[in-house]
């Protein structure tokens, strides 16, 4: 559509990337954090929009992010090797693996990925097996050993596979993510126009 068109296009969501959420993901960070470069994120999950966007964005702004997902859920090939090229520029780490417990030690935050119950009917049985296989990524005992944490929400649906404990402790920033989507949402569309 970009190719072809004399406007700007917005990708809001897609099944390869989520820039908007990725976006605003950062931007919450930054208002928590400071500084972004050299940064070590955790995300917790599987290889999905999401995680290809906070590849892409983190490699971009010098982010060290550690993903970590089931071997057969892992981020795509070809995400991972463009931004490892950009990260080689800005001196970001991008660093695959499978253990979760290993990937969140060292983390200044951890960003667990939320299932939708709407994203498992409209998916069917591939992602009841995929809920399945990231569950286990989500034990209290994982997320419990760094400080703030950064959710992502589907469209105010419930989160299944994270722990209310987590979700809705005093460490989480979910609230302040969710509301930054709308700013930052506001800042694409003036920054385009």
């Amino acid at each position: 559509m970009a190719a072809n068109a004399s406007i700007p296009v917005i990708n809001a969501l897609s099944d390869k990337f989520h820039p908007c959420q990725a976006l605003a993901d950062f931007f919450t960070l930054e208002e928590k954090f400071g500084a972004l470069r050299g940064f070590k994120l955790t995300y917790v999950g599987d290889g999905n929009n999401v995680c290809h966007s906070l590849i892409y964005l983190a490699a971009r702004l010098g982010v060290h992010l550690r993903v970590a997902t089931p071997a057969e859920y892992a981020p795509l090939p070809d995400v991972v090797a463009d931004s490892k090229r950009v990260a080689r520029e800005t001196k970001a780490k991008i660093e695959l693996m499978t253990d979760p417990r290993q990937a969140v030690t060292g983390a200044q935050a951890v960003y667990n990925r939320c299932v939708d119950q709407h994203g498992l009917r409209s998916r069917g049985a591939s992602a009841k097996h995929r809920l399945s296989a990231i569950s286990g990524q989500h034990r209290a005992d994982v997320a419990r050993r760094v400080g703030r944490r950064v959710h992502a929400l589907s469209s105010g649906a419930p989160c299944l596979e994270v722990a209310p404990e987590i979700l809705d402790g005093p460490q989480s920033v979910v609230l302040d993510q969710s509301e930054n989507r709308m700013y930052v949402q506001k800042a694409i569309l003036h920054t385009l126009f």
